[in-house]
């Protein structure tokens, strides 16, 4: 014990002197004990994982103490790596705030990783894409579309920077905010499904396609027959919104898609919306991302999703 708080006082004296500590070194630091990995942290950063070892490992020279426990695979960070994280996330902060200050990189290109579901896709994402290029210069996107469990880990891992999913990401540094929910439809062909209205039991005795099975829809399309004591004919678990559509248009069935993307992609398909007497639950829809004490970027990207889609900005209560 005593040992570790030797450790902490030196590493504090450290702190204190006028030598200069790399903040490239402090900036890898701080990702690897963020994501937990220094492989992970090497991608983050677009460097190799050789290169985040050595930077590691010039900033414990610089500082004269270890931050990191290599004495087995397992990820673990000494008594002094735990007190310097603080000191690492304020050294990047104050960067930052430097930068803002000074007006450095104002017209710099913004990247950021951006991982969506299919339906946000096919309702608000591109306009809010073509809003982003008109208000921040220089926004560059890379632009992931995959399901909700892929986007949640890609996120939790730090390969995506911010996830808009059917489930929120949880874990230490992560934050999640929840976003208007998509209202969900039973959609068919023009020609070949023509009644006013469609009861449940009908719907049940056709083929019937709908998102992977275990996902949100899925469930919650067999829940409704379930509840009302009906066992459909046959459901077919398909994870790309476009596939279904193309489906409806060769015959194949009745899907459950967003009435967001009915309309979008009705516009060119013969896919309408199906009068039915129950209303299929609502597809929640969350972002989830994690804070740089490097950048704004991702708090500006995120606070301009919310205001485009009407959601309040503050962040304060949403961890």
């Amino acid at each position: 014990m005593l040992a570790q708080v030797a450790l902490v006082k030196q590493l504090a004296c450290q702190l204190r002197e006028p030598a200069v500590v790399n903040l490239r070194f402090v900036e890898a630091y701080y990702w690897v004990v963020s994501l937990q990995s220094v492989s992970r942290a090497a991608e983050k950063l677009f460097i190799t994982q050789s290169a985040m070892s050595s930077r590691i490992a010039a900033l414990e020279d610089e500082l004269g103490v270890l931050l990191l426990d290599r004495r087995d695979k397992q990820f673990q960070l000494t008594v002094a790596g735990k007190r310097f994280f603080t000191y690492a996330q304020r050294l990047l902060e104050l960067q930052r705030e430097i930068k803002a200050e000074m007006g450095a990189g104002a017209h710099a290109a913004t990247s950021l990783r951006i991982g969506a579901i299919e339906s946000v896709l096919h309702s608000w994402l591109i306009p809010w894409v073509q809003h982003m290029r008109e208000t921040i210069p220089g926004f560059e996107l890379e632009l992931t579309v995959e399901t909700t469990p892929v986007l949640v880990e890609q996120v939790r891992r730090g390969t995506l920077d911010v996830a808009v999913a059917a489930l929120p990401s949880a874990g230490d540094g992560l934050r999640s905010r929840a976003l208007p929910s998509m209202e969900m439809v039973f959609a068919g062909h023009r020609e070949l499904h023509r009644k006013r209205r469609y009861l449940l039991a009908d719907l049940a005795g056709l083929e019937l396609l709908t998102f992977q099975r275990g996902s949100q829809p899925h469930v919650a399309l067999i829940d409704l027959f379930r509840q009302d004591g009906l066992e459909p004919r046959r459901v077919h678990a398909i994870s790309s919104i476009s596939a279904m559509a193309e489906l409806v248009e060769g015959g194949f069935g009745v899907a459950t898609l967003p009435l967001a993307a009915v309309r979008q992609i009705g516009a060119r398909m013969p896919l309408k919306v199906l009068s039915c007497e129950r209303r299929l639950p609502p597809l929640p829809v969350h972002v989830s991302y994690r804070d740089d004490p490097t950048s704004d970027l991702t708090r500006t990207v995120v606070d301009a999703m919310l205001t485009h889609l009407g959601v309040s900005t503050n962040h304060r209560k949403n961890r």
